[in-house]
């Protein structure tokens, strides 16, 4: 599909003009109404991934606007921990350190992240909190 200005969209754009889409996934509003009395949809946003499930579902009120940049920063860690293995810490941005998945010994991080990595202390001197770049 060619949009104005010579942008192709590359993915399938869903029209619902009887909001029967909408109804059925509950993606509406229910304190927001159009001038005809309708309730208007909410923001919703859905990730999903190659194998076809969902990673990740936002649904904004109607009267809140997105954030896109937290949307990129997302997409940057679902991306991430697809690949090397590793799960993004709370407040996460990019260019953090990530965590190397608890999953992984110690002998197959050294493998996968010859960078090297740092431990975090435990009191249970166990050695699983440990923190890389990618």
């Amino acid at each position: 599909m060619c949009l104005q200005n010579g942008y192709k969209v590359e993915f399938p754009i869903v029209a619902d003009p009887k909001r029967e889409l909408i109804q059925q996934l509950n993606m509406v509003d229910p304190n927001e109404k159009d001038a005809q009395g309708n309730q208007v949809p909410s923001r919703a946003l859905h990730i999903v991934g190659p194998d076809k499930k969902i990673k990740l579902s936002f649904l904004y009120p109607a009267s809140v606007g997105r954030n896109m940049d937290e949307v990129v920063r997302v997409l940057d860690a679902l991306h991430k921990s697809a690949k090397h293995k590793v799960a993004t810490p709370a407040n996460w941005k990019p260019g953090d350190p990530v965590m190397i998945s608890p999953s992984v010994s110690n002998e197959a991080a050294k493998q996968m992240f010859p960078q090297g990595y740092k431990s975090t202390h435990l009191a249970s001197n166990k050695d699983y909190l440990r923190f890389t770049h990618v």
